[in-house]
């Protein structure tokens, strides 16, 4: 989980991402933005939902890491670990919470 630095939503926790550059998949997105938010090289497993919050195409992968160090990068102010049960005690960006009970994660 990444801290936001910037708004929107910042000072809430969320999970990596951010825009497509032109010429990259979503799936490359996904990986770069990880290593550019968290210090962590990734590998990209399957897609496990598509969603719209806020206007804008949310693409959700499961990923394997592969490599680098936990760290906060660009546009975090905090990384962390987190298992389900630690989701209920952080302040998540709007729309996450509901998100990740639809895929199993956290408590209700």
């Amino acid at each position: 989980m990444v801290r936001r630095a910037h708004q929107p939503a910042q000072g809430t926790w969320s999970l990596p991402g951010g825009r497509i550059e032109p010429g990259e998949t979503s799936a490359e997105a996904a990986a770069r933005e990880v290593a550019e938010e968290t210090g962590l090289q990734v590998e990209i497993g399957e897609l496990l939902t598509t969603v719209q919050i806020a206007g804008y195409v949310v693409e959700d992968f499961a990923a394997t890491v592969v490599g680098g160090e936990l760290r906060p990068g660009d546009d975090a102010c905090e990384v962390r670990w987190c298992a389900p049960r630690d989701l209920a005690t952080l302040t998540l960006s709007p729309g996450l919470r509901g998100e990740l009970r639809k895929l199993g994660f956290g408590a209700p």
